[in-house]
């Protein structure tokens, strides 16, 4: 049913403005950002097309269907959102720009108060950097004498093992930045966030060159689609 034929308490701007946000379920949200459907498929249906599970065209081997809920649909890259019929370059830049504003929101509380005053914003904030790459992403964020956030790099790609993370280059930037503290980071694209022997063993290097510029290593957290583990809080640390 077109949103316009539905009573206006039902119609999700009007229900937003009347009732909050959180009356409204996950495809009236997305339909706000969305505003208007295609021809013969209106904005509720397409929203929630968008938050179907994904699938592979065994045929061409290729993604079809939706993203599987909002953290799928919001990890989503501008050119993974070309393959939906609908979604031009408008309402695809809106939907990438609400990730990055998450992003900044999340970075802006992390400057402005110790990291270990709200570990889950910093799980959330490396979800937002890290869960969707399909390939593995190794991260620093730097801190300063209080805990808050210098910054985020990314330093390294692909496979990571001791000899593909450099320590040197670790310690550099953590110079660089005058860093008092290091958390470190990297994604499992597997969708597992379990520790590998390969994790620990990197993380106890880092540790001890860092240690050798009085920068400590406060956590590794190991991120996927939808979870992330505290290296720390298992007592890996």
């Amino acid at each position: 049913m077109p949103l316009k034929d539905l009573p206006a308490d039902a119609q999700p701007r009007e229900k937003l403005l009347a009732r909050g946000p959180a009356a409204l379920a996950d495809a009236e949200l997305l339909a706000i950002l969305l505003r208007t459907g295609i021809v013969g498929k209106g904005v509720l249906q397409m929203a929630q097309e968008l938050l179907q599970p994904p699938a592979r065209d065994p045929a061409s081997g290729q993604v079809t269907g939706g993203f599987g809920g909002i953290a799928g649909l919001l990890h989503a890259s501008s050119q993974d959102l070309q393959r939906i019929k609908g979604l031009g370059p408008a309402k695809r830049a809106e939907l990438v720009a609400v990730l990055e504003l998450a992003r900044r929101a999340l970075a802006q509380q992390l400057r402005e108060r110790a990291v270990f005053d709200s570990a889950d914003a910093v799980k959330h904030y490396l979800q937002l950097h890290l869960a969707s790459k399909g390939h593995e992403v190794f991260a620093v964020l730097f801190l300063d004498s209080q805990h808050r956030l210098l910054a985020l790099e990314e330093l390294f790609r692909g496979t990571l093992t001791q000899t593909s993370v450099y320590p040197r280059e670790v310690v550099l930037r953590a110079l660089h930045h005058h860093a008092a503290a290091v958390v470190l980071a990297h994604n499992h694209p597997s969708g597992s966030v379990q520790p590998s022997r390969a994790d620990e063993a990197l993380t106890q290097a880092l540790k001890a060159a860092l240690a050798l510029v009085d920068v400590r290593v406060l956590d590794h957290v190991i991120v996927a689609p939808g979870q992330a583990l505290s290296m720390a809080e298992k007592g890996l640390v």
